[in-house]
């Protein structure tokens, strides 16, 4: 990872602009997951660290738009660059951190680079359909699936893949593993945000439904409630929620076990992905270590 950061570190350097290199010394690196998984799956490839850096760029600029997106003060804890130098300037920083890696990008294979160009067009569809969707109470599975797929895995699917491509081994086995694995994690976040306390998630618990996003937790919720309730929790949506709707909420999901259901599709998802990699221990660790964490 020390490559990388190192990447990361000339690419802002080649910015050439003081403001951008403080900014982005501000955010936090985070798990720097998508780059450890090119370096892990094209690990021979001296220009590994160097799409792991773009990607981490991409990723970045996303989150950096997300927080204007959303209004969010803080980030995995620390205070966001809209909290501290205005959402003008957060977009311009996401604007221009997108750019540098789109002129980095076209330095690759033209395979490597069309497929981390394309899942940038599909998380910024994501991102829209994620906005539109907390217009009002989502009960539908399958396009919040989708709207995940879009917003967060598909960008770990496609740093798994054009690694793949990179190194020469199968793009279609590694892609599915980086869907399922983007998929898993996700879910498992959305799980936390309900069951972690605030003081581990750096945000408030439940921030999620306050914000107007239905997770699978609710959405199963919804279809098991009885039509009282129903009315109940989307009354709820959107709102500052009381610490008694807060622990109604949460009795009714132990009642209906809606959080075992979400664990264990995203368990089923993590076994998929074990199963297409069963030969590479390393990358299965990396899902076992996912999908155990704590909720």
């Amino acid at each position: 990872m020390q490559r990388v950061e190192k990447e990361l570190t000339r690419l802002i350097q080649e910015i050439d602009y003081d403001e951008v290199t403080k900014l982005f010394g501000m955010l936090s690196g985070g798990k720097r997951l998508r780059a450890k998984l090119i370096l892990k799956i094209a690990s021979e490839h001296k220009d590994a660290p160097l799409l792991a850096a773009i990607v981490e760029l991409i990723h970045g600029a996303s989150l950096l738009h997300d927080d204007v997106i959303d209004e969010a003060m803080t980030r995995r804890g620390v205070t966001s660059v809209n909290a501290t130098d205005g959402s003008k300037t957060a977009v311009m920083l996401g604007d221009i951190l997108y750019s540098k890696a789109f002129t980095e990008l076209v330095a690759f294979d033209r395979d490597v680079a069309r497929e981390i160009a394309s899942s940038v067009t599909a998380l910024s569809k994501g991102e829209m359909m994620d906005v539109k969707m907390a217009e009002e109470f989502n009960s539908n599975e399958d396009v919040y699936l989708k709207m995940l797929y879009l917003k967060t895995a598909t960008l770990i699917e496609s740093a798994a893949k054009a690694s793949a491509i990179l190194a020469g081994k199968d793009a279609d086995s590694h892609a599915l593993y980086g869907r399922n694995l983007g998929l898993s994690f996700q879910i498992i976040d959305d799980i936390l945000d309900i069951t972690a306390t605030a003081e581990v998630l750096g945000k408030p618990a439940m921030n999620d439904f306050v914000e107007g996003k239905c997770t699978l937790p609710y959405i199963y919720l919804y279809e098991l409630l009885n039509e009282e309730d129903k009315k109940r929790l989307v009354a709820s949506h959107t709102k500052d929620i009381s610490e008694d709707e807060a622990l109604w909420i949460k009795t009714k999901m132990q009642e209906h076990k809606t959080i075992e259901k979400s664990f264990k599709l995203a368990q089923k998802l993590s076994l998929e992905a074990q199963n297409v990699m069963s030969k590479d221990k390393e990358l299965v660790a990396i899902l076992q270590t996912m999908i155990q964490r704590s909720y």
